[in-house]
């Protein structure tokens, strides 16, 4: 839906969370913290970053895959590129003529 992605996207962190997935694909939740905290001076707990995570899981923004004891976060672009066509479609301007 729309609307979860635009509230995903609202956050700051949770910009800068899919910035890093975008940057290399396939990070632990160790990982994210991590790389927030050295690149964008983020120091939050596991907890915050988790529930910023299912935010965006729920706005099917991040897939995660297990292996073994791990949980690892992918970024999924389909739901922008939804919203990007929607708006974005040749047929509608040519409608408008």
């Amino acid at each position: 839906m729309p609307e979860d992605v635009f509230k995903a996207l609202a956050d700051p962190t949770r910009r800068h969370i899919l910035d890093e997935l975008a940057d290399r694909n396939g990070q632990s939740l160790f990982e994210i913290r991590a790389r927030l905290a050295t690149k964008h001076g983020l120091g939050m707990s596991r907890q915050a970053i988790s529930q910023h995570l299912a935010v965006l899981e729920a706005a099917e923004l991040v897939r995660t895959r297990r292996q073994g004891r791990y949980k690892f976060h992918d970024l999924n672009t389909a739901p922008l590129e939804r919203i990007a066509t929607r708006w974005l479609r040749t047929d509608a301007a040519e409608d408008d003529q």
